[in-house]
């Protein structure tokens, strides 16, 4: 057969091309031990999405590698600029903690996409989670969702940007039921919270939109102001699941997020038949 009858999109499975398809055993021969073992988080970038991170916060190790933050204009164009306010909240330290409990060695970036009252515009996260595919994380924590139906199709096109760039975004399901985005879109692992006390105890649902449960009710954050406290929520169950990306990344650093959801689907506590 000759390339000009080859159709679209069809090089990758030609002859000359099968050896560099080589991936992963199946996953019957997969367990924690191959998933995670020995791993720390090292030479992974995760950007946390939220009201920033409080960089010298003792559950942050020094770990926060860059801090930017998106403004808009008065046009509300938004800009992504280099970012010395720290955590307006202590949502994004809380999600960092968690993240680092789990994966010490990672890196955090920092993208403030929300303001001092946790708000934000759809713009303005769709902004930060631009500028975060662009320069250089494998995985983004997104520890909040827009309900806005006129941000569907921007936020479907980032997932999707995120998705073909190796990119893992762990979205965290709304707090209320009703859609939000993107942590209801397929290409993203969305999460929501369990309340067993376990950092490394979490579930997969096979019947979709939200994917993973994580322990996410009265959760050990850190807070503002070098502080600690005690919160319940969806958003805390994500940085669960980020943590444990960030492991399988550091791991195993060819793995695409198709590859990291089924790997974590086929780890996870699940009763078993």
């Amino acid at each position: 057969m000759t390339d000009a009858l080859v159709p679209a999109w069809s090089e990758p499975f030609s002859a000359a091309a099968r050896d560099r398809l080589t991936r992963l055993p199946p996953l019957e021969t997969i367990d924690r031990d191959w998933a995670f073992g020995g791993a720390t988080g090292r030479g992974v970038r995760v950007a946390i999405l939220d009201s920033g991170l409080e960089s010298d916060h003792p559950a942050l190790h020094g770990r926060v590698a860059e801090s930017v933050a998106v403004e808009l204009d008065k046009a509300g164009e938004p800009h992504v600029v280099a970012d010395d306010h720290g955590d307006l909240f202590g949502h994004g330290t809380a999600c960092g903690g968690i993240i680092l409990g789990l994966a010490p060695e990672a890196e955090l970036v920092s993208v403030r996409v929300l303001g001092s009252d946790l708000r934000g515009k759809g713009p303005a996260f769709a902004a930060g989670l631009e500028w975060a595919l662009e320069h250089g994380v494998r995985v983004a924590n997104l520890s909040l969702s827009s309900k806005s139906e006129a941000m569907f199709g921007v936020f479907h096109e980032l997932a999707d940007a995120a998705y073909f760039r190796n990119v893992l975004l762990v979205c965290a399901a709304n707090n209320v039921p009703g859609p939000s985005y993107p942590s209801l879109f397929s290409s993203v692992l969305s999460v929501a919270a369990h309340d067993e006390p376990d950092p490394w105890r979490f579930y997969y649902n096979p019947s979709p939109p939200v994917e993973f449960g994580a322990w996410g009710v009265d959760v050990p954050i850190a807070w503002r102001d070098g502080g600690m406290t005690v919160a319940t929520g969806n958003s805390f169950a994500a940085p669960h699941m980020a943590g444990l990306a960030a492991l399988l990344a550091s791991k195993h650093p060819g793995l695409t997020p198709f590859e990291a959801k089924a790997i974590l689907a086929a780890v996870a506590d699940n009763p078993r038949r």
